[in-house]
């Protein structure tokens, strides 16, 4: 019994087995290795990797492997979900959104550049790369894009500025995040 289990869980992606739905105007593009889905909101091209094989007909993505070798089973998965994640991208778009915590913290857009105010002796700007936008509204920072893996590297590079303190919470943190917080030292009591 355990053979035909492992033999069956070894054959199967639960992921790279999923059917990909493409929602209405967006098109998709094969070239040698390269995908290039066009939607709404943009293009985004996905570079494909492995020995893998895309079928493309009517509103539907299917990626299978053409062999069963170590290399074709781990990147199966991966290579659908990339395109998962493309067509999300370009129909629907990807945010993070931010809180910033403090007295006197604070962001401000100027143009293609945020301007951090973190408790330094100095404003922190920082430049938003090309298919990056954000909305910054004094103490809340939304970062948007179809670049799911860009929009995810701004948002950490931004938190990174200044990480939430456990003592009091103060700092750049996802909207959703919690953070645990420590007890602060407490004075004895002479006896």
């Amino acid at each position: 019994m355990e053979e035909s289990c492992s033999a069956t869980f070894g054959k199967m992606s639960r992921v790279g087995n999923n059917v990909i739905t493409l929602p209405e105007g967006v098109k998709v593009e094969k070239t040698d290795s390269i995908l290039v889905v066009n939607g709404p909101k943009g293009k985004m091209p996905v570079k494909l990797f492995g020995d893998l094989d895309l079928k493309i007909q009517e509103g539907l993505i299917n990626v299978s492997r053409k062999n069963d070798d170590s290399e074709s089973k781990s990147i199966h998965g991966t290579m659908r979900q990339l395109i998962n994640n493309a067509v999300e991208g370009v129909s629907n778009g990807f945010s993070k959104h931010l809180e910033i915590l403090g007295v006197g913290y604070n962001v401000k857009s100027q143009g293609n550049r945020l301007v951090f105010q973190l408790g330094f002796s100095h404003d922190i700007m920082l430049e938003l790369p090309d298919g990056i936008e954000a909305d910054a509204k004094k103490n809340e920072l939304e970062i948007k894009g179809i670049d799911k893996q860009l929009v995810g590297q701004v948002a950490a590079k931004i938190r990174s500025l200044r990480k939430p303190e456990p003592y009091k919470g103060k700092g750049i943190r996802y909207k959703d995040e919690h953070i645990r917080k420590k007890a602060g030292k407490t004075v004895g009591g002479a006896a």
